[in-house]
């Protein structure tokens, strides 16, 4: 009885006839090549610079973000074709524009540490500018940064509380006419400049009711601009809650109220944080509200609710034009310490938030 072989057929679909894996893909460009490309896009541009007579470093790097979209784009439709050409031109677009960003915030940076640091030390912090003209050196900053924590806490105090509460309903509870009406005015609200906010409260506080200029005056005025933006983080946080961890809750016999207490928020509480901390970024830096209701004093004044008190934004502003060089390193480092204010609180309420944040068991 004979043997019948059978052979792998031939076919170019076939195991047999499989191709090489070089054969299925084309030519690429390295993983370096656009290492490269940036490094040759800077020289070209520091040369056209150069012969041009080109003063400004931003004009250079100008030049140098262009050549390197334009090189990327080339060298790609020509080695990858068309298709991953465009793919490389979006990538490039991403990082150039990823550094336009990020070079002026690192500039800023850089700058306000370099001039700041000059004259920041343990003195300008604990000192005042009491018994110092601003064209004499020395003197500190003591007294704006109680101004601005007394001021930026009192507006915390009114604004947070309002507007979280304000979100829950919107999320959890609103329907119909009101809901639509408190979500208009809260929208409203976001664009209301900062000194609109001040003269709403300088005629309404101070000159119909008769009370004096105070940090609480300043403080109600921040709250305002405050408000809306807790209200519009807040809500838009807790619209990422899952349905059914509410559901959940409420199947177990939970009622609403603590549902959202004891689930809806902890679950959002890293964005409400975040939320919150950006509100306080934009009031810590408004100069208009506290010059028409705040005033300002270089002596130390602990009291909020009583007499004129200074403030970090508008020290800087006071520093600065005072027009000597005493005044613009004593903004400089005003600056440094307004910048570490911010940072520190947020880092702070992003501990807080993470502790208090519920645990996943991974």
């Amino acid at each position: 009885m004979s043997t019948t072989t059978i052979k792998p057929s031939g076919n170019p679909g076939g195991p047999g006839d499989r191709p090489a894996r070089s054969e299925l893909q084309g030519a690429r460009l390295p993983r370096w090549s656009p290492y490269v490309i940036a490094v040759g896009s800077l020289a070209v541009a520091c040369g056209i610079g150069l012969a041009a007579g080109l003063d400004s470093r931003i004009q250079w790097g100008l030049i140098a973000a262009v050549l390197f979209v334009g090189v990327s784009y080339a060298l790609a439709a020509t080695v990858e074709g068309a298709r991953q050409a465009k793919n490389h031109l979006a990538t490039s677009l991403v990082w150039v524009t990823f550094l336009l960003a990020v070079v002026p915030l690192a500039s800023l940076i850089y700058e306000t540490v370099k001039r700041g640091s000059e004259v920041f030390d343990g003195y300008f912090l604990t000192h005042s500018m009491g018994v110092v003209a601003d064209d004499e050196p020395g003197g500190g900053v003591y007294h704006a940064i109680i101004g601005t924590l007394q001021q930026v806490g009192l507006a915390s105090l009114i604004a947070v509380p309002i507007g979280v509460l304000t979100a829950i309903y919107l999320v959890e509870y609103g329907r119909g006419k009101l809901a639509k009406a408190v979500t208009f005015f809260v929208d409203v609200m976001t664009g209301i400049p900062s000194i609109v906010a001040g003269l709403f409260v300088l005629s309404f506080w101070i000159l119909i009711l008769g009370f004096d200029f105070s940090g609480w005056a300043g403080a109600m005025a921040l709250s305002i601009l405050m408000m809306p933006v807790v209200v519009r983080s807040t809500e838009e946080m807790l619209k990422l809650v899952p349905n059914e961890l509410r559901e959940a809750s409420l199947a177990l016999g939970v009622p609403k109220w603590r549902t959202i207490l004891k689930v809806v928020l902890p679950t959002a509480i890293g964005g409400i944080t975040t939320g919150v901390m950006l509100a306080v970024a934009r009031i810590a830096g408004e100069t208009a509200p506290v010059l028409l209701l705040v005033f300002t004093t270089p002596l130390i004044n602990t009291n909020p609710f009583d007499g004129a008190q200074g403030s970090l934004p508008l020290y800087i502003y006071q520093q600065y034009a005072s027009g000597n060089q005493a005044g613009y390193d004593r903004a400089w480092a005003a600056a440094l310490a307004l910048i570490l204010f911010i940072m520190i609180l947020n880092l702070v309420a992003r501990g807080i938030a993470r502790w208090k944040a519920p645990k996943t068991g991974r």
